[in-house]
Formats: structure tokens, sequence, C-alpha cells
């Protein structure tokens, strides 16, 4: 206890000094929103010119009057213009957040004559020239570039009130509730939690496409992990506002100068001004119809090259899109060597909530660049020979001092911003807080780690099967501070009524992690369902148990011996050498006889195959979030390609079969703006070789209610086997493109989607006689088809399909019609 009070105290010392010295910086932010309206008729006046005085910063109201607007610059007051109306000037108080609602007052304007022409809005004829000089202006026309760039990242817990602070949670440390903050652009309050800096030099090429980031700093707020320095460069998060469509967390925004953009949004000429010594005009534009994927905002454009100088982009409120309360972008546009428009600063903002009301997080994003150097050639082996895409981190760009951030950051940080790193070590070590991120973790991940082990998956550990009965389950695995290189793995299992005890054991060994070279192998003596698709819900998890559509006798017991060794070339490429010896073991309902010429039934006691097989695979672009041994992929644009080449090998450790096998899977995800995305996923195969069913391809049914992207979810296990087969998975996401015409469903904000899959596939009648097939199981002697509609995006997480079996309708036991659902977390 006396270790604990004095740890406080420290923490406690630190945040008295921090609030003091922060008094009297200068970096610290001058935050202002507000609205403004007319004194009479108090409705609120659009295109307002906003300004602290003595800069050039300023803004402009938006539709409903309302503003934002900040600085670091000293300014003791704010300028507020408009056409018709009186300028006023308010008094501000620099370094802290306020509002300022402001009246404006109508002025007498006496005008000799006005004279009225009919014609094209003024807006609409600088946007046709922006379009015209479009491609001119582009910085993606640009050959090669290479500039230096500055990253900050920061992660901000938002909608912190007095009840979220009574929290008992937060009990043991109220001191971190002093660094709370009010958001100028939401008017929510907020705590800093995260924030990285990165800086890098950045290199590209068009022809052919290479891009290569050397990471020379990176500081992370108490975390050292390599792979989130490479997600905090400069290379995965950009917006090219001269885009017809702007991505944004996997959705196709209209981009305000794409060149149909006078069919999605409205323009206004809204003034004119020299911006760094030229002279541009600023057009203000906000969305023609509800709930499309557009913005509002205003852009600057230079009234000679018609080049973006300077936006501001906010998604517009009742776009469909989930958990992304408010996202805005600035975006400024400078000339090189008087002839290329390049940017040259851009912030990002983005609100995720759940609700409004809700907790959630800010995430903010800002990026400056320097030395910016157009056209100039770089030696031939300057880019990876093999990579289109390359990082490199410099050793000891996580070790940088403060001095050193000091002298190469392109902005100061403010007080507050300083702050953050320290106060983020500090709470890390109240026990409070590792009890809460326990929690967090082991829910998220399915583990609950103890010093250096972690145990789980916890939802695996009850689950019941016709075979088992009751099974209980308990499993695990070393934790990182066992081994960064090394995991073991291993679980016991015992099932009440079949009163066998199963057990599997593993490793992974990590040789490197950049690239990827591992080693692993694993023991189990298991049931498992053959058939089953590599998506669906693990046998043991008390969801499969829960979801079944009615109870699965087909399980078998299986002893496997599995290794392999895997070697990524370069990011997207990789080769896995896997062999695995199998045995499988019948049951009774799954029996396994041969019938001889003379018709006796001879029953095989075990099916022992030995195998090896070769994996290439190649995603270009392909993203992932590593940990020490595991990493999960967020996808690329480009179709991931997946060959298989086995080889079974009789007589290998008592194995009965030789046999060779060939596999081929396309997958491809990609966007059809404005109408949604489309996903396909091509398989192909081959077996060559005389060889039992259990080792063809038994094609992917599902027997339960939960929707599987990678089976035939009207198809039951064991129901079609072939040695020569080609599948086509295909569905389409229409995001909402129908449903938003109709006010009730765009309200609801629910999302359509379609599709089908495809099955042909044939049975050599060798492989046919070798053991006898179970009831329910044929060859394709047709096509098989299923098809169906859904709605997802109910209450953001859920999705519900209608499917329909359109062949082999004729077949006892087999669903002709069913719903399925499956729970899906996206934007």
């Amino acid at each position: 206890m006396h270790i604990l009070k004095l740890k406080y105290k420290n923490i406690y010392i630190y945040i008295f000094f921090v609030f003091f010295t922060c008094q009297n910086v200068d970096a610290q932010l001058t935050k202002i929103r507000g609205k403004v309206i007319d004194s009479e008729t108090k409705e609120p006046i659009p295109f307002v010119n906003i300004s602290f005085k003595g800069t050039t910063i300023g803004t402009i109201t938006d539709f409903k009057g309302n503003y934002f607007i900040e600085t670091r610059h000293p300014s003791d007051s704010i300028n507020v213009s408009y056409m018709g109306y009186k300028k006023k000037s308010y008094k501000i108080n620099k370094n802290v957040f306020q509002t300022i609602n402001v009246n404006l007052e109508t002025e007498n304007i006496n005008l000799q004559e006005v004279v009225v022409k009919p014609g094209e809005n003024p807006a609409h004829k600088i946007f046709r020239k922006i379009i015209t000089n479009k491609s001119v202006n582009n910085p993606a026309k640009i050959e090669t570039y290479q500039y230096e760039v500055y990253n900050k990242m920061e992660i901000d817990i938002n909608n912190i009130d007095e009840e979220f602070k009574k929290q008992k949670v937060f009990k043991h440390f109220q001191f971190v509730f002093d660094y709370v903050d009010t958001s100028v652009v939401t008017g929510k309050s907020y705590l800093p939690a995260f924030i990285t800096e990165t800086l890098s030099d950045y290199y590209y090429q068009k022809n052919p496409r290479k891009e290569k980031e050397i990471i020379k700093a990176n500081n992370i707020s108490g975390v050292e992990n390599e792979s989130i320095s490479k997600y905090t460069g400069q290379m995965y998060l950009d917006v090219n506002i001269y885009d017809n469509y702007i991505n944004i967390f996997g959705k196709g925004f209209v981009s305000p100068i794409a060149k149909f953009g006078l069919v999605y949004y409205k323009y206004y000429l809204v003034d004119s001004a020299y911006i760094d010594n030229k002279w541009c005009y600023q057009i203000s534009f906000k969305p023609r119809r509800k709930q499309e994927p557009t913005f509002t905002g205003d852009f600057w454009v230079h009234d000679t090259t018609f080049a973006i100088k300077r936006t501001k982009i906010r998604i517009a409120k009742d776009a469909n899109i989930n958990f992304v309360n408010d996202f805005v972008a600035d975006l400024e546009y400078t000339r090189v060597n008087n002839k290329v428009w390049f940017l040259t600063k851009q912030k990002l903002f983005v609100d995720f909530n759940i609700s409004d009301q809700a907790t959630g997080f800010f995430g903010r994003k800002t990026t400056t660049y320097k030395n910016i150097v157009i056209g100039k050639h770089l030696e031939e082996n300057f880019f990876s020979n093999n990579a289109n895409q390359e990082t490199i981190t410099l050793d000891g760009a996580l070790d940088r001092d403060p001095q050193y951030w000091k002298k190469i950051r392109h902005e100061k940080l403010s007080c507050k911003e300083e702050s953050i790193y320290k106060m983020v070590d500090s709470i890390k070590e109240v026990p409070v807080f590792k009890t809460f991120v326990d929690i967090v973790t082991t829910f998220v991940t399915g583990y609950y780690i103890k010093d250096n082990f972690e145990y789980g998956p916890y939802y695996t550990f009850y689950s019941f099967n016709p075979i088992e009965g009751n099974r209980f389950k308990l499993g695990g695995r070393t934790s990182n501070k066992f081994s960064t290189d090394l995991m073991l793995t291993g679980h016991l299992a015992y099932g009440v009524k079949d009163e066998r005890l199963k057990y599997g054991l593993g490793f992974l060994y990590m040789f490197s992690k950049k690239p990827r070279i591992s080693v692993g192998g694993s023991y189990q003596h298991d049931i498992e369902q053959l058939g089953k698709s590599q998506n669906a819900f693990l046998q043991d998890n008390i969801l499969s148990s829960v979801l079944a559509r009615e109870y699965n006798k087909k399980l078998t017991m299986v002893n496997e011996f599995k290794g392999f060794f895997e070697k990524e070339w370069f990011q997207g490429f990789s080769n896995k050498l896997i062999i695995v010896h199998r045995t499988i073991f019948p049951t009774e309902y799954v029996p396994f006889m041969h019938i001889n010429n003379v018709n006796d039934t001879i029953n095989y006691n075990t099916l022992v195959s030995s195998e090896i097989t070769l994996n290439t695979r190649f995603a270009y672009n392909e993203k992932f979030i590593s940990g020490e041994f595991l990493r999960t992929s967020l996808g690329t644009n480009y179709p991931i390609l997946n060959f298989d080449f086995t080889a079974g090998l009789k007589n290998v450790f008592n194995s009965d079969y030789e046999y060779y096998k060939v596999h081929f899977s396309v997958e491809h995800q990609f966007p059809v703006n404005p109408f949604g995305r489309f996903r396909y996923l091509i398989n192909a195969g081959k077996h060559f070789g005389k060889t039992p069913y259990t080792f063809l391809q038994l094609h992917e049914g599902n027997e339960t209610y939960a929707f599987d992207d990678y089976a035939f979810n009207m198809m039951n296990y064991y129901e079609f086997v072939s040695d020569e087969y080609v599948s086509l998975y295909a569905e389409h996401h229409f995001d909402g493109f129908f449903f938003n015409h109709f006010p009730l469903l765009r309200k609801l904000k629910w999302r359509e989607v379609i599709e089908g899959k495809a099955l042909i596939g044939r049975l050599d009648d060798q492989n046919r006689a070798v053991i006898v097939f179970p009831e329910t199981l044929n060859d394709l002697s047709k096509p098989y088809f299923e098809a169906g509609v859904g709605i997802e995006n109910i209450f953001k997480i859920i999705r519900i399909d209608a499917m329909w079996r359109l062949s082999y309708l004729d077949k006892p036991d087999i669903p002709k019609f069913g719903i399925r659902a499956k729970l899906q977390v996206e934007f």
C-alpha cells in the first residue's frame, strides 16, 4: 500500500508541475465555436467570414450558421463580416476554448442602380474551369516526387461528463480528468489517451509504381511496437481532393470537385481574396439530396490555374456510415517551382461514436510536408526490386530523445500534447486500470492473460454435440511475457457422453517478423467436422452448438500431426511448406466400409494419409495489423491469389494412399461507386489418384443458422464430393443505394445485399469405389446453385439473409429456403 501511495504521489506532483508550467506556453490552442444569426429575424446566416485579427486564419459559417475556428498564433480578437451586414469584432481569451455567438445587424447600402441579368450560376462556371484543368493540377499525375513528412496522430476519449467521471472504475485515477479539453469541432469534452509522432522521408515513382518510406523517428505514448509505427506513417493515410471518390473507411464519398459534382452538390460563390499572394475564389457547397455519400464545406480556387488552394470538407450529417459521427479534412496546397500544385498540409478529424451521447473517441491526424522535390529520378536500385511498397524503420527511430524531437518537428506540440506521453505511461501503472485493460483484452481476444500464460478461448470452455454430449475444454497459450519469439499452445477436452479425453499441443517460432519467417507444428487428438469451411465457427465454439439447425451426427475423431515452414519474400508474397499426417476414425454414423468384387463388406478401422503441400500466396498491397506472433489482414484493393500443390505419400508413417492435388483461388473486393462494392471468390481444383472421399473435396456445407461467407449456406455437410471442381461465390453490397430513396428506410440506415453461389464438379468412378459413401453423400451430376437477398446494418451490427436453394431440390432432408444471420461490424 505504501508503494501505491508513493506512485500516486509522484503522478500528482507531475500533474501539478504540468498545470502551472502550461500557463505561460505560447504553443497552446485558442479554440472558438459558435453560431451567427440575423439580429432581427433570428435566422442563421451561412457563408459569414470569420477570421483571427492579424492572421490569415479564417473560416465561414455552414448552412446552419455554425462555425468553429482555432489557432496557435497569438490574437486578441476575431473579425466577423458578411455583405449586407455591419462588420463586427469580438475580444477573445487566448489559449482556451470559448463559445462566441454572433448577432449581425443589417446595413443600409445606397445603390444607384442594380442590374439583374439571367445566366449561369457563377460558381458553376468556376467549377467547370476546375474540371477542365483537373488533370493538370492533380498531384497524382506527377511521375516522381519526394519529401520529408511529419505525422502527428492523437486518440481522445470523448463525451466525458460528470457521470462518466463518477464511475467506480475511475475511482483511483481521477487525476486524468485534469486533462479534459473541449473540441472546437463538435463541442464535446474529451480526454487525450494516445499520441504518436512520425518523421519520414517518402519517395514515389509512378511508372513502374514504386513507393518507399524511411521512418527516421517515431514516438508513441507508452507503446513500442514497430507494426504500429508503420501504420502511423504517410503511406496509408491521405485524402486526394482531385479523386472523383474519396475513400473513407471503405465507403466511397463523392468529391466536391468530382467531374459529375453538379449532380450531387449545390455550389455558391461566396468570396474572393488573396491567399499567399494568389487571388482566389471561395466556393461553398452542400449536398443536393439527403443520406448520399457526400460532403459539406468550401474550397478556395486559384483564379488563373483553377487549382485548389485550400479546402475544408465535412461528411454530410445524415450520410449512411456507421460509428462515424463526424469527419473533417482540411487540405492546403502550394505551387512548387511555380509549376506544380502539391499538398503541403493535411488535418483530419474523426468522431467515432455508437451514438451522440455514448462515450466514444476522436481521432486526429496532422500531416505536414517539407523539402518537396518534383521530377528527380532516383538511382535504378533505390527501390526494392520485389516490393512495390517498402517501409524501412531506421535503427534508433523509436529511441529519439526529446531534444531531437524539438529540433525536427514541423509544428511545436502544445503543452497538453507534450503531457500526454507521461500521463499515459503513468496511468498504465495504476492497478485498477490494468484490471480494466485485462477485462477488455479478454473480451476482444478470447484469452485471459496471467503472467506467462493466456487461458482461452473462453467461448470453447463449454459446448455440446450428439457425439460427446456435454463437452468441457481447458486450453491456452504462452503469453508475450514468456517469449516474443516462441509461442506454445495446448488444450484438454472431455466429453461426458463418449467418456473420451481429447487433447492437443502446438508451437510457433518466429525467426523473423520483417520479413515474416516462421516454423510451427501441432498434434491433436480431437473430433472434427469434415467439409466445414475455414470461416465457420470452431466445432467447440458454444455458438456452433446454439446455432445448429439440427443435431450434427457427422463429427469424426481425427489424429493429426501438422508441421509448417513459412517465408514471406516481400510484403504480399509468401510461400508455406506444410506437412500433414492424418488418421481418421469411423463412427456409427459415418462408417468406413468397402464392398469388394464378390460383395463382401470390409470395415476399415482407420483411414491414414500423409501429405506435403506447397502454398503460394500473392496479395498486392495487402496491409496487416501485427502482434508478436499473429497478424490480422486489413485487406487490399487487389485480387488475393492462392495456389496449392499437394502430394499424398503412400507408406509414409503407415499412410495408405498416393495422390496429387492442385487448388487455385482468387478473392477480390472492390468499389463500384456509387453502387456500393462487389466481392467474388473463385475456387478451382483437381485431384489425381485413387483415394476415399475423406481426402477428396468435400464441398463446404453449413448446418447452422449463421451466415458463412465461405460455405454453401443451403448445403448440408457430407452432401457433395468431387475430385474436379470449380466454384463461384459472388455478392454485391449496395450500401443503401436503393433504400436511401425511401424516407423510413433511409432513417434506419439499412443496406441491401444480394448474393449467389454456384458449383460444378465431377467424380471419377475409381474414387467412388474406394469406400462406401454415406447415405447423404453424392457426386455432382449437374451444377449446384443457391442465391439470396439480405439486409445488413440492422442496429449497425446485424445482417439477415433470405436464402433459396435452386437445384437438387428433390433430395430428402435438405433446406429449400432458409434465413441466415450474421454479426458484422462495418463502417
